[in-house]
């Protein structure tokens, strides 16, 4: 174990690529003593931030957070438009558009940095060249409101007659992970599924938060839902189950990436260590609702943890995250098309 350990090591100091598993116990190519400022472009809800900055400050007393928080789209859209212009005053990117990622790593604008507390990660939600690693996964499943006689048990059932005009989905042109699940969705039953899905009259409600009033409101029966809104809608009372599909929930890494143009790298590299650390990634299942990528924490609110998870998911695969990066404006003109009928 300990010429594991210390190969990992030796792995991590050179070259701060991902090989294997963990070390027992990680250090940082980070400084020691960082400082300054650091700009984090997130689509992160604010309560999760606010959770967060304190859990920051403790371990990096000398480095100022700043955010900018927003809907994974928005924050694409300020992105564009500073690299248009030139340059992007963000230090980290955390969004939940997990084939942005793939587009600027192509493009070599993200950091080749490997934080230790990322080497727990499951593979596939990594880059194994360090230029990101999930920090929170995200997982859209099945919803349905308790009077309904039989729940859905799969994505398939979606298009059951039962369910005709009874299914609220998000929007793919307008929300990041409706565009994931749109993508996974693609590719395991063809672009025509769109297509099968506005014939039983399914509803596009926009993001995450419309799907989940339709719900609550009583317009539909069944919705595609992000895990972390229906606990949170069920920790107040709504009127909601979940479903896992045994087809496999569809997980969306929110990634986490250090831009190579950083004006403060090292402060960059160190944020990014305690996000991944265990008192960050406790934050992601606590306040957030979210699965941690850490596999020593538990799931939220009593759901499954991280293995498990990942076993009942779609995997993801690097043809999938090309998919998505190259030909997502494909995925989204076949459900425009198919919604515009």
């Amino acid at each position: 174990m300990r010429a594991v350990v210390a190969q990992l090591s030796l792995i991590l100091l050179a070259s701060c690529r991902i090989e294997s598993a963990a070390p027992a116990s990680a250090g940082t190519c980070a400084s020691t003593s960082p400082s300054g400022d650091v700009w984090i472009y997130t689509s992160m809800y604010r309560h999760v931030l606010d959770a967060l900055e304190p859990v920051i400050k403790a371990e990096l007393p000398r480095v100022t957070v700043h955010w900018f928080q927003a809907g994974s789209e928005k924050v694409l859209s300020r992105l564009e438009a500073e690299l248009s212009a030139g340059g992007t005053q963000a230090d980290l990117l955390a969004t939940s558009d997990p084939f942005l990622y793939a587009r600027l790593t192509r493009e070599g604008r993200l950091l080749r940095y490997v934080s230790p507390n990322a080497l727990r990660t499951p593979r596939e939600l990594m880059d194994l060249d360090g230029a990101y690693t999930a920090l929170r996964l995200s997982t859209m499943v099945l919803v349905y409101r308790r009077e309904l006689g039989a729940p859905p048990k799969s994505w398939a059932d979606l298009t059951d007659p039962r369910l005709r005009g009874e299914v609220a989905l998000g929007d793919p042109l307008t929300s990041g992970t409706a565009f994931t699940w749109a993508v996974f969705m693609e590719s395991a039953f063809g672009a025509e599924w769109f297509e099968k899905l506005r014939a039983n009259e399914a509803r596009v409600a926009g993001g995450n938060a419309a799907v989940l009033q339709k719900l609550e409101g009583g317009e539909a029966k069944v919705g595609v839902l992000l895990l972390e809104n229906a606990l949170a809608a069920k920790a107040k009372g709504s009127p909601i189950e979940i479903a896992w599909p045994e087809d496999g929930a569809v997980v969306v890494p929110g990634f986490l990436g250090a831009f190579a143009s950083s004006r403060n790298p090292v402060a960059a590299k160190a944020v990014a260590d305690v996000l991944l650390s265990e008192k960050g990634q406790a934050i992601m299942v606590g306040p957030g609702d979210m699965h941690a990528v850490d596999p020593r924490l538990p799931g939220p609110r009593g759901e499954q943890g991280l293995e498990a998870l990942m076993k009942g998911s779609m995997r993801w695969t690097d043809a999938l995250l090309t998919q998505g990066e190259r030909e997502g404006a494909k995925v989204k003109s076949a459900f425009a098309e198919a919604f515009a009928k």
